[in-house]
């Protein structure tokens, strides 16, 4: 079996620059991590942290999905901020897709994201007469269709906050 020697100085010399180039290049090049999206994965993000109490009318119930916004049923609510497109997600029971109707007052939780150039406020938790559903996860995510959360009307207490306990 033949040793290779590399007796040429001048080719040792050009690969350890290369080397020496390549291992200051790669991380000037490279950009710290973004962190002003608190959450990734599909849809719009979730920031718990920003986290809103609305309060008003339902104006219009819409069940019909139009491109460029998030899927699923979303109330036109109106209150002192104006008129809010509130995202429920497209986990609703039949039970509450039938009790939310234009006219009613609600109360809802939730944080306001952009898509499109668009703003939403994706609900958290919605209260209306005497039920609340928890939409979504304090962190976000919207509940599945399987989940008692999700389907489940409480009634609430008028003179204290709900506490939203459970398994994380």
């Amino acid at each position: 079996m033949k040793l290779f020697r590399i007796t040429d100085t001048r080719l040792v010399a050009r690969l350890l620059t290369g080397l020496l180039f390549a291992t200051v290049a790669v991380p000037l090049g490279a950009h710290a991590a973004s962190v002003s999206r608190p959450g990734r994965g599909f849809g719009p993000v979730y920031d718990a942290a920003h986290e809103i109490t609305v309060e008003g009318t339902i104006q219009e119930v819409v069940t019909k999905h139009t491109v460029g916004t998030p899927p699923g049923m979303h109330l036109m609510v109106a209150g002192p901020q104006g008129l809010v497109d509130v995202h429920l997600g497209p986990f609703m029971s039949k039970q509450t897709k039938e009790a939310l109707q234009a006219g009613m007052p609600v109360r809802i939780v939730g944080a306001t994201t952009s898509l499109h150039g668009k703003t939403y406020l994706l609900a958290r938790q919605i209260t209306f007469g005497e039920s609340t559903v928890t939409v979504r996860s304090p962190r976000g995510i919207i509940m599945p269709p399987h989940s008692d959360n999700a389907t489940h009307h409480r009634p609430t207490k008028t003179s204290q906050p709900e506490t939203n306990g459970g398994a994380r």
